[in-house]
């Protein structure tokens, strides 16, 4: 059993996401201790637990200390039975981070694999919304070999969530790719529940970011869309290609809706200039594929964070793969 400190560095969500993930990938039986230690509210919290339970449904595994503010949990990976997984989230939660933990643990796969997943939200702080998933992470890790998609049927905004998407995920051969710096567009799509309609919060927001993108001298197409959601909510992603690096906000009370498109273009616009191959959070995100993919692969990007050098720690923990490290033109390459 490979034993995790969950205070370690960052000492987040994420490391017991991945380490949950990588256990059911890899077939070992895993004991995270010290949950969020660091925080001003240790242990679990609703949405750790979703994550963490979805992933043991799946692979039919046995978990133990599954409760609210746990700070110890044991998870013993089985067999996956089922090709169709149903989960229900009954909190805002949210469904990026859930879906990432689902995708990570089943790359393997030997068969179709489809998971719907209701309630929650697809737009939520401190977690990628579902159309960053849709237009960054997945074709990004397509590069590597990845065969899935993300369908989202209805958005879904703090606090009562209230969304629903499926995730079909393919069997996959993991090749490296090395990641080059390259951008011919930006696109993006500017989010708005339907009682913001008349405000035209969605179309406002879009306005905002291509006042600020128009220096870049690239074609821009930022697409608007208005939902029904229990919660009022807005939110915009914006994305370049085919270099994939993302820029997105969330709308807040009290803030201008061309605000929240300035803050996600400013975001973009910074990353683009930067001549980084990955933004910050995609940056942490795929190193777990890096590492699964056979043969080298490598980045660019404008900072470590904590996320990702903690990331790093706990799959080395679970793979025989080590990443390396190191300063090049005023960036960092991190390569395996």
């Amino acid at each position: 059993m490979i034993e995790i400190d969950g205070s370690y560095l960052e000492g987040g969500g994420q490391i017991l996401r991945t380490s949950v993930a990588l256990s059911a990938l890899t077939k070992t039986p895993v004991r995270i201790y010290n949950i969020r230690a660091n925080r001003p509210q240790a242990g679990l919290k609703a949405q750790h637990l979703s994550a963490i339970k979805a992933v043991s449904m799946l692979y039919n595994g046995k978990l133990t200390g599954d409760e609210l503010g746990s700070t110890e949990i044991t998870f013993s990976p089985g067999e996956m039975k089922e090709n169709h997984l149903k989960i229900s989230i009954g909190t805002a939660g949210s469904i990026g981070l859930l879906l990432q933990a689902i995708i990570l643990s089943s790359v393997n796969t030997e068969k179709e694999l489809i998971v719907e997943v209701e309630g929650g939200a697809t737009f939520g702080k401190w977690a990628p919304s579902v159309p960053y998933l849709q237009n960054v992470f997945l074709p990004t890790i397509r590069k590597f070999g990845f065969r899935g998609e993300i369908e989202i049927i209805k958005h879904g905004f703090y606090p009562r969530g209230g969304a629903k998407a499926i995730a079909r995920i393919s069997p996959s051969k993991m090749k490296g790719h090395i990641f080059a710096h390259e951008i011919k567009s930006v696109s993006g799509l500017s989010v708005a529940t339907e009682n913001l309609r008349g405000a035209k919060v969605a179309e406002r927001q879009k306005a905002g970011a291509e006042e600020l993108l128009k220096g870049l001298k690239t074609p821009i197409e930022i697409k608007t869309r208005y939902v029904y959601s229990p919660s009022t909510g807005t939110g915009i992603d914006l994305w370049s290609e085919p270099t994939l690096l993302g820029g997105n906000a969330l709308g807040e009370v009290g803030k201008k809706a061309e605000d929240i498109g300035k803050a996600a273009a400013k975001t973009l616009k910074e990353l683009i200039e930067s001549k980084a191959t990955v933004d910050r959070n995609l940056a942490d995100q795929i190193l777990p594929f890096m590492a699964l993919a056979e043969g080298h692969s490598s980045f660019l990007v404008k900072d470590l964070s904590n996320h990702a050098k903690t990331n790093i720690w706990v799959i080395e923990q679970f793979l025989d793969r080590k990443f390396k490290v190191a300063e090049k033109d005023g960036l960092v390459e991190v390569g395996i």
